[in-house]
């Protein structure tokens, strides 16, 4: 039924409009609605938004995270689709939208124990990696040409979840009366776990691989085969190439001059303050 209720003029409207790196190429259908201009709406959150950022359990498991998602960006059907190119961007806008262009990140100043209150200028972050123009090969030293998939959200919080829990076991063991042999068994496990982690990862980035000599493989037994065997400084080679594009949109750390007197109590002259956008501090 439609609803004709008075109310409906004052309901949220959109408060800013973005364009995603991606550009929405990596998208279905199903999970995404273009626009004719090519930016998307996105509205503030709604009060029952702000309560499912601060629930701990939907923050880990990345529930509250889609549900916000889905209720502010409309065009993002599926935000589990949702690409590591796209992901800053979109909960950058959300903050812009139901908070405003700045906020304030509090970190340790290098080389003293001092604390220092910074505000970003955030619709000057976005503007530094909305319209960044996304590659997605490059080319080994050795004339590999390695085609890379982008990670979704999906992905991303399950890999988080994982790297987390061995986390935990490691901290639990580093604090548990377990004689030496049987934490260092267990940070064998953990150690051995993460690596495991990690070489998935590094698989799951790679959709295509073209030798030397022009042969195109996108069997993905095969490619995972081949990073299992190949020389290690050819993987590691690969690992810093998949790296490096998946570092295509990442937020740039911001540059901060130190004041006379923090450079007298021991502090750098210049140095770089990394901003994350961890979603439990971030919307809380």
């Amino acid at each position: 039924m439609e609803n004709n209720t008075p109310l409906q003029k004052y309901y949220r409207q959109p408060s800013i409009y973005i364009s995603l790196p991606s550009k929405g190429i990596y998208y279905s259908d199903s999970s995404f609605t273009p626009t004719q201009s090519g930016e998307i709406p996105v509205f503030p959150m709604t009060a029952k938004d702000e309560i499912a950022f601060k629930t701990p359990d939907g923050l880990i498991n990345g529930e509250s995270t889609v549900a916000v998602i889905g209720s502010c960006v409309p065009n993002i059907k599926d935000p589990w689709q949702l690409v590591n190119y796209d992901l800053d961007v979109v909960l950058i806008a959300l903050r812009i939208a139901t908070y405003g262009e700045t906020m304030d990140i509090t970190a340790t100043i290098p080389g003293i124990n001092e604390q220092m209150t910074h505000s970003v200028n955030l619709p000057a972050v976005l503007e530094s990696i909305r319209n960044v123009k996304i590659k997605d090969t490059f080319t080994t030293k050795g004339g590999f040409v390695i085609k890379v998939t982008p990670l979704r959200y999906k992905e991303i919080n399950k890999m988080q979840q994982d790297t987390f829990e061995q986390q935990k076991i490691v901290v639990s063991v580093q604090n548990s009366n377990m004689s030496l042999d049987e934490k260092n068994e267990k940070f064998a496990d953990c150690f051995k776990k993460l690596t495991q982690l990690n070489f998935a990862a590094l698989e799951n980035a790679i959709s295509e691989i073209k030798t030397p000599a022009g042969e195109i493989v996108t069997d993905k037994k095969q490619i995972n085969d081949f990073i299992d065997n190949a020389d290690s400084k050819l993987v590691k080679e690969i690992q810093d190439g998949v790296n490096t594009l998946r570092q295509q949109a990442s937020i740039k750390p911001m540059q901060i001059q130190s004041t006379e007197e923090q450079i007298k109590k021991g502090a750098p002259v210049n140095y770089e303050l990394p901003i994350t956008f961890d979603n439990a501090n971030f919307f809380v």
